[in-house]
């Protein structure tokens, strides 16, 4: 039976996702999906506001993402995924939110300030990029999501959102629906340098799809401790990727427990422990990449899935807009 819950997630297809996305958001999305109604959107109008050079990056990815999210068990028929370039009345909600917010306000975003100063626009930031927190909200409550999965790093969207709802609320009559964040139980991983977090831009990622070859290849070459030179050395397991992967992925606690204790003592080598954490992380990704293969053979079909989730996706987006539209007293024959 499903629950009253309304949960809207998604990613930017800007590149395959990667096992942070796998123990993070996806995990939740499956949880998620059989006692929710769950809209999963793949953001390719967000993607644009930072590779609007790029489109056919965005573009070639789409499909890449949603194999990803078939591949992991994402349930069409449990799940709404659809594609945010294909649902206007986004974008038309977006213009009147923007009418809410100030540029001040926006700037003082910590997401934004955050990814601005990453991103090296400095003064040059695009007017799109800027603002993509007021498009987020039009994408929360075109749903009427009152559940939002998410990372830390973006409770700021969060708060923007609930602040929109309530001065449209305030102005016009009780329309939207203000929403609640909801964090994922594993923080987020490490890359596999150690130094940052996992990213495709970086390097430093392990991907859905990555071959068993190239898993091992990531695995051996990830930070450990530094000076844990001779496996009889004590060895640091705080800060130490391959622990880290081990928390996140292994459901055996007993066996990394007895792990770290044997590292931390001194007498366990970086290998052994990088050798068990590859055959962890194979078992969890075996499956993912067979089925995402099988996928793969047949695009078109898989296509006609999003497809068929936007126009579903429309029609609830519709009924929200006319609703925003009838309060704000604007025209509609």
């Amino acid at each position: 039976m499903t629950s009253n819950n309304i949960i809207l997630t998604g990613d930017r297809p800007t590149g395959a996702l990667h096992i942070g996305h796998y123990i993070g958001s996806l995990q939740s999305r499956l949880a998620l999906q059989s006692n929710n109604k769950q809209f999963i959107m793949i953001a390719d109008l967000q993607a644009l506001t930072d590779n609007a050079q790029n489109p056919e990056k965005v573009q070639s990815n789409v499909i890449e993402v949603l194999l990803d999210y078939l591949a992991v068990g994402i349930n069409p028929g449990q799940s709404t995924i659809f594609l945010q370039s294909m649902i206007p009345e986004l974008s038309e909600l977006t213009m009147y939110y923007l009418n809410l917010v100030s540029v001040a306000r926006l700037m003082r975003n910590p997401t934004v300030k955050d990814e601005i100063k990453q991103k090296g626009f400095n003064n040059n930031v695009p007017v799109g990029f800027l603002a993509y927190p007021i498009s987020q909200a039009a994408d929360i409550t075109a749903f009427k999501a009152n559940i939002v999965p998410v990372g830390d790093d973006q409770l700021p969207v969060i708060e923007q959102t609930n602040e929109i709802v309530r001065k449209f609320n305030s102005v016009y009559g009780n329309v939207l629906v203000e929403a609640r964040a909801m964090l994922t139980k594993t923080a987020r991983l490490p890359g596999i340098d150690g130094k940052a977090k996992m990213s495709k831009s970086l390097g430093n990622a392990i991907f859905l799809l990555d071959s068993s070859d190239i898993l091992r290849q990531k695995v051996m070459s990830m930070y450990t401790d530094p000076n844990h030179l001779k496996v009889s050395d004590p060895g640091k397991v705080g800060g130490n990727t391959v622990f880290a992967y081990l928390d996140a992925f292994d459901s055996n606690i007993d066996k990394v427990t007895e792990l770290k204790q044997h590292y931390s003592a001194g007498g366990l080598g970086d290998v052994i422990v990088k050798k068990y954490l590859f055959e962890v992380l194979n078992t969890i990704l075996e499956p993912i990449r067979k089925k995402r293969e099988d996928l793969a053979k047949n695009k078109g079909d898989v296509l006609s899935l999003l497809k068929d989730g936007s126009i579903k996706a429309r029609a609830v987006t519709a009924k929200t807009l006319f609703e925003v539209k009838q309060a704000m007293k604007i025209y509609q024959f």
